[in-house]
């Protein structure tokens, strides 16, 4: 018998209540509800509401079937419809009458927002803890590699030269404005909706700041409809979420690239790639490309949920049980990408003898020829357009822009020498771009530096 079910006189159809039911997925908030419960009822007895004793038993009742669930004595089937029904009705089977009184100046509507509050907190934190060890990663990745000269592409062409320790440190803030964004999520979201109910509050006198304090919250929410029907928090944790995958895609396609044998920058190691059913010689980044496939299962994710909300009236509507799942798969999903990017980064290496192949083609110091011509007192724009005639000669001789003798030079521009150009090697411009955020080591080894602090700061 349904704890809800003293107006009705029919029983639910059974294929409607597998349908209505959520026991199936949001039985993982078992410790999450049994916490809420137990603050709740401390408040009740506080306020006169229910005796100590009758507060005793109710928390020893919670405490032993969470001791239950845990051993596996309890399962839960679609007949307890949800968590919060499955745990109140074993209450009431394992203490009796008394387990009645637990519902209290409550409503499963603020319960199961509480609930889902203590849940996102945990995962927002968990997160926050995943990504600060990618972050260590990508610091001792970017230290070993912040003196070693790679290509920098725009368009998938050659386009600068750059450290490596510069490209790692490029990812370090995309992933450090992940963490800043949980931890802004979090600032929002930690508020307690306990003691809302329904969607008015409660002619109780019940104290909604004990059970905040309680549960750890910084306070309760200040507006019991805007509680019962807010899931702005799980929007912005999905949000948050999707955000990041995509910065887990990006680095995984620049995996996929660089691994093929056309570039072959970087060997990854077996542990994180597969073969080949029918080519034996085959090694696939396989893991990189299904870390970047679980974006797309992420934003799916928010896309549900946004869609599930545009649509929804004040207060509380059905559409909201919608809201487990989409949460529960994105946490999963994200927490196991970001470890698993954690652990193939550290074991990635670069193939410096193929790099620097590489350093040759595309005429990567061009910029560097027009930006020391410019120094020179030659309008940028000039300087531009003299070193795109550069191009045009080297390409014609087949040879690098230093390796331009002086008669091509004057004839490109009489003002053009050797000794004008200067030393315009590879490893010469990528030291002398030293501007704040460049790529030159030293400026590397400051970003690492002040990437360590901040790190440390937020831990």
């Amino acid at each position: 018998m349904a704890l809800w079910d003293g107006r009705f006189e029919k029983g639910m159809d059974e294929l409607v209540k597998e349908f209505n039911a959520s026991i199936g997925f949001d039985q993982r908030m078992y410790n999450e509800d049994i916490d809420g419960s137990i603050a709740h009822v401390r408040m009740l007895a506080k306020c006169g509401i229910v005796s100590e004793e009758e507060r005793d038993k109710i928390i020893a009742g919670l405490n032993t079937i969470r001791e239950k669930i845990e051993s596996g004595e309890i399962t839960f089937t679609v007949e307890d419809e949800d968590i919060h029904m499955g745990i109140e009705s074993r209450l009431i089977e394992e203490i009796g009458d008394t387990g009645k009184k637990l519902h209290t100046a409550r409503s499963r509507n603020d319960q199961v927002q509480v609930d889902l509050r203590l849940y996102t907190r945990k995962e927002i934190c968990a997160m926050i803890e995943e990504l600060i060890g990618l972050e260590e990663v990508i610091l001792r990745k970017a230290e070993q590699y912040k003196d070693k000269i790679s290509v920098g592409f725009t368009h998938i062409q050659h386009a600068q030269p750059i450290t490596i320790g510069f490209w790692f440190m490029a990812y370090f803030q995309m992933f450090r404005r992940d963490i800043e964004r949980l931890m802004d999520c979090y600032e929002r979201m930690n508020l307690s909706p306990l003691g809302s109910c329904a969607m008015a509050g409660t002619t109780f006198p019940t104290d909604r700041h004990m059970t905040a304090e309680e549960l750890g919250f910084f306070g309760p929410t200040e507006n019991a409809m805007d509680s019962v029907s807010d899931r702005d928090y799980i929007i912005e944790f999905l949000s948050a979420a999707a955000i990041s995958m995509m910065h887990v895609s990006r680095w995984s396609e620049e995996f996929v690239w660089w691994n093929s044998s056309e570039f072959a920058f970087l060997d990854i190691d077996d542990s994180f790639c597969t073969g080949s059913s029918i080519m034996p010689q085959k090694k696939n980044p396989d893991i990189a490309e299904l870390l970047r496939g679980k974006s797309g299962r992420v934003y799916g994710d928010l896309m549900g949920m946004l869609t599930v909300m545009k649509g929804t009236p004040m207060a509380y509507n059905k559409d909201y049980q919608e809201d487990k799942e989409g949460i529960f798969d994105a946490a999963d999903t994200w927490r196991a990408s970001v470890r698993i990017l954690a652990k193939m980064l550290d074991k990635t290496e670069f193939r410096m003898d193929k790099i620097n192949e590489q350093l040759s083609r595309g005429f990567l110091n061009a910029t560097d020829v027009a930006e020391h011509l410019a120094k020179q007192g030659i309008p940028f724009r000039e300087a531009h357009n003299i070193v795109g005639r550069m191009v045009k000669a080297a390409e014609v001789k087949g040879c690098q822009l230093e390796e331009l003798d002086e008669a091509a030079l004057k004839e490109t521009d009489a003002r053009l020498d050797k000794e004008r150009l200067g030393d315009i090697s590879i490893a010469a411009c990528v030291e002398a771009r030293k501007s704040f955020g460049g790529t030159a080591p030293s400026e590397v080894e400051r970003q690492i530096r002040v990437g360590r602090e901040w790190l440390e700061s937020v831990k």
